[in-house]
């Protein structure tokens, strides 16, 4: 198997070696996060280096500053050989970036690059090629589009939070009131390498949530003010309580009390949402919310997830080779 994706770019070598140089570090300018999973190794950039992206791993063997760098993939994922960037002149004023994967196939691979990771691959490459164009022209004359095959299959790939019982470890979610009307909980494996500061997990939810659950909430507030009912903000996810593992926000309004919860223990990730209300407004309130408020929950729980992924270290990262048959193992 061979696969190539070049790009010319219209400045000297010179310019375009020291981005590849850049890779994984605290100021990448190439890889394409935050929509693929970063690249991530368990030291700075150099030979012996070992990381890798999602669940592709693989280790640095050869790297010329400024010019070619190549990583060997570990043969657990299936593919025995390397994927390579180069940097190659095309005379004084342009280069090539150049990026080359090559090796033998084995195992379920053999099935899965050509109807899977194959189509993953070239969208990843595509879009970094385009960050390399407009990181050394300010521009993309012809940006990439993912066709809908790669929508699709990260769609379907993609790690889902899963529906959970508001968890017996989240006890200030449980203990917030003394009889709860509403009630749910969503649960994700909490990432390699992530945080597992609660307070970090919920300054990334509610901060910073998707463009689209900023819009549901201004829609929100825009159509509240016909009811009566307090317009949210910002700091109607203020904190109330904290414990070592588990970080409380909410507040209290004429119409309903909340509260939710972010629990970080046993390898999860839960956000919980526990609710009490108060009067004939806030029933009417939580019969229309109660059919969206799963959809933004889980969404804000995956989106910090992402987020928080693209900060974390490669941590707990190991290369090794053992002696008797040379293969890689972690």
């Amino acid at each position: 198997m061979r696969n190539v994706h070049v790009r010319a770019l219209p400045v000297p070598a010179s310019r375009v070696g020291p981005l590849i140089d850049r890779l994984s570090g605290p100021d990448d300018p190439l890889w394409p996060t935050p929509a693929w999973p970063p690249i991530r190794f368990d030291r700075p950039l150099s030979v012996g280096a070992a990381g890798g992206h999602a669940r592709i791993r693989y280790h640095v063997t050869a790297y010329e500053p400024g010019r070619r760098i190549r990583f060997t993939f570990h043969p657990a994922i299936g593919l025995d050989g390397y994927h390579e960037f180069a940097v190659e002149p095309a005379g004084d004023h342009a280069c090539v970036l150049r990026h080359i994967t090559e090796g033998r196939l084995h195992g379920r691979a053999v099935v899965l690059w050509p109807l899977v990771v194959r189509w993953l691959h070239d969208a990843l490459l595509e879009d970094l090629l385009d960050n390399a164009e407009l990181a050394v022209t300010g521009a993309v004359a012809r940006p990439a589009r993912w066709s809908p095959w790669v929508r699709l299959l990260r769609a379907r790939i993609s790690v889902r939070p899963r529906e959970v019982p508001v968890p017996a470890a989240a006890v200030l979610a449980r203990s917030a009131f003394e009889k709860i009307d509403f009630q749910d909980a969503w649960q994700l494996p909490l990432p390699a390498s992530v945080t597992s500061d609660p307070a970090a997990w919920a300054q990334a939810a509610f901060r910073s949530p998707p463009r689209w659950v900023a819009a549901l909430l201004a829609l929100r507030n825009a159509l509240v003010r016909l009811t009566g009912i307090e317009r949210g903000n910002r700091g109607a996810f203020g904190p109330v309580a904290r414990t070592e593992n588990e970080l409380l926000l909410g507040t209290d309004a004429g119409h309903l009390d909340f509260r939710v919860s972010l629990l970080v223990a046993d390898a999860k990730v839960t956000l919980s949402t526990v609710t009490v209300l108060k009067n004939a407004r806030g029933r009417r309130y939580m019969a229309v919310v109660k059919r969206v408020h799963p959809v933004v929950a889980r969404h804000l729980l995956a989106s910090a997830a992402r987020l928080l992924a693209e900060r974390a270290p490669a941590a707990g990262l190991r290369f090794e080779r053992t002696p008797d048959a040379g293969a890689a193992t972690w």
